[in-house]
């Protein structure tokens, strides 16, 4: 128990710095990293080899990930620049002029969407500027899009937390005779945790639309009233069900590869066409106040995209959403393997890689023809210049506006992923000691083994917010979620869903990605403030899916492998 809560020191001090002090990550993570390292030296004897070595290997992935917030940036500003943005914003009062149905589209389904093609922080970063850009609050854009992103989550990138993640526990010959044991092949295995992922998603999916549009109309609305939102609460369920039930389906029928990317194209197809026939609609158009009423903290000191806007009177619909579309196809068709064009763009030739980093275990591979940061991001942006014709000047200053956007970030990315990454190698020591998160998971499997099914869930969320990724969280903590369903004799299934639920549900507030999604809108530094409100509805999220599977492990299905 002592090294469970000496490991718990690095995130401790992260939490109540950025969320009871609202300290800004850049000052927050540099200190938290110190800790880290102090403890992995000091208390796990992890020798200097490693501690560098993960350090430095958690400073390139930060690196990886600034590509992709770098080219959120840089598209969303040069559409800003080219005109785009305002040609956009016509189309969405065509659809809606009300903010709220805007939010659902946008932050929920949208992002589904594209979660559920890249997945890796890419929904928030597109969908929260493309909120901005419409003259949504920079603070409400990040908070929405983070919320909005977690349902889709475990399914993302054609299914990688599952495929990816999960998969980690077949690499345990005890496991996989379990499995075999009980009449199933490893890929049933996979399906089965895909479809007890989707169900308690789906409980909470149903409402996602409408919490988004509660935490809008109460912190961002004139009033700062529920009312507002409960005028629009039956489109929003429906809307819920839109994506909900074809994500079920899908993760029954076909497995994890295409719930959140197919379900969020039927969503939007559904959705869209019911909001343009005034489907469930409230009379009364909802919209923010007038930006003279705004509270100085729903803005930063830069303004995204904050270069002059050309004249474009010559750009149509279709060429300005044209830029978006690419976006799309070009991560559908590079994330299908079945397609050809992912093991083109991931082949050795192109990837650049460091193995062994400084004599360790560790391997950083820069895959940047498959990184959605240069393809599609940052090519899309480039073809853009040339598809609404900006001026030079013009496309020379949305680059230089957009790169100085993007390097306050690098600080707090850097040092967040260095601490995880010497937390997570911390079980390379010369102590014997278990690692800092393998301590801390074990704790919490003793403290809460009468509840486990309620509590599963947070352990999922602590990976996420730790590491910033569902699939990572599932690597670390798949086996060990499955070793405690194992030793009470719970369903192995359902508490293995669990964890891939709340992995999905920490994204809402791993520090990374908001860190990423304050970036990539301008509001850099008030990452406490989400992280302090975005931990509500994850709370609610872990609960709610805890208490389903609660019922579904003693009540329903009591014999569940």
């Amino acid at each position: 128990m002592l090294y469970a809560l000496l490991a718990s020191l690095p995130i401790v001090l992260t939490v109540v710095l950025m969320v009871a002090f609202n300290w800004p990550a850049k000052k927050v993570m540099p200190l938290a990293w110190i800790v880290a390292i102090g403890l992995a030296a000091a208390v796990w004897g992890m020798p200097f080899q490693w501690l560098a070595g993960a350090t430095v290997f958690g400073g390139l992935s930060a690196f990886n990930i600034l590509i992709i917030v770098f080219g959120a940036i840089l598209l969303m500003n040069t559409l800003k620049n080219s005109g785009a943005i305002r040609v956009i914003n016509k189309t969405f009062y065509g659809i809606s002029p009300d903010r709220r149905v805007q939010a659902i589209i946008i932050a929920f389904l949208f992002g589904a969407f594209i979660e559920g093609a890249a997945g890796f922080g890419t929904p928030a970063a597109l969908a929260g500027p493309l909120m901005v850009g419409l003259g949504f609050p920079p603070l409400a854009a990040a908070m929405l899009a983070l919320v909005g992103n977690s349902t889709p989550v475990s399914f993302g990138a054609v299914g990688t937390p599952i495929i990816g993640g999960v998969s980690s526990v077949l690499g345990s010959p005890d496991i996989v005779a379990q499995i075999e044991g009980a009449g199933m092949t490893t890929a049933e295995f996979l399906h089965q945790v895909g479809i007890w992922s989707a169900l308690p998603h789906a409980i909470m999916g149903i409402f996602m639309p409408l919490i988004i549009v509660m935490m809008m109309t109460k912190l961002f609305g004139e009033k700062k009233s529920f009312k507002d939102a409960f005028e629009i609460a039956p489109f929003a369920i429906f809307a819920g069900l839109s994506f909900t039930v074809p994500y079920v389906a899908i993760a029954y029928l076909f497995g994890p590869e295409l719930p959140s990317l197919a379900g969020g194209l039927i969503a939007i197809a559904i959705v869209v066409t019911a909001a343009k026939k005034g489907f469930l609609q409230p009379k009364k158009v909802w919209d923010f106040a007038n930006k003279s009423k705004w509270d100085s903290s729903w803005v930063g000191a830069d303004e995204v995209a904050a270069t002059t806007e050309e004249k474009t009177a010559d750009i149509s619909p279709l060429n300005a959403w044209l830029p978006y579309i690419l976006v799309s196809v070009i991560l559908v068709i590079t994330r299908i393997p079945s397609l050809g064009l992912k093991d083109l763009l991931t082949r050795p030739e192109v990837t650049l890689e460091w193995a062994g980093i400084l004599g360790t275990g560790l391997t950083y591979r820069l895959q940047y023809l498959y990184l959605p940061g240069t393809v599609p991001f940052i090519l899309v942006a480039i073809l853009t210049g040339f598809m609404h014709k900006m001026k030079g000047e013009t496309i020379k200053e949305t680059w230089k506006t957009s790169l100085k956007q993007v390097i306050p970030a690098a600080i707090a990315l850097t040092f967040a992923i260095a601490m995880v990454q010497v937390m997570l190698n911390s079980g390379n020591n010369n102590s014997g000691e278990v690692g800092m998160m393998v301590a801390l998971s074990g704790a919490a499997g003793d403290l809460f083994q009468g509840v486990w099914p309620i509590f599963s869930p947070f352990i999922g969320i602590l990976g996420a917010f730790m590491s910033g990724s569902n699939t990572t969280s599932n690597i670390l903590f798949s086996g060990f979620q499955y070793g405690v369903a194992d030793q009470i004799g719970i369903s192995r299934i359902v508490i293995v869903g669990l964890q891939v639920v709340g992995g999905a549900a920490g994204n809402m507030i791993c520090v990374h990605n908001v860190v990423a999604a304050c970036t990539t809108v301008g509001v850099l530094g008030k990452e406490g403030k989400v992280i302090r409100t975005n931990a509500i509805p994850a709370f609610i999220y872990a609960i709610a899916t805890g208490i389903f599977a609660f019922l579904a492990i003693y009540v329903f299905f009591p014999n569940m492998f």
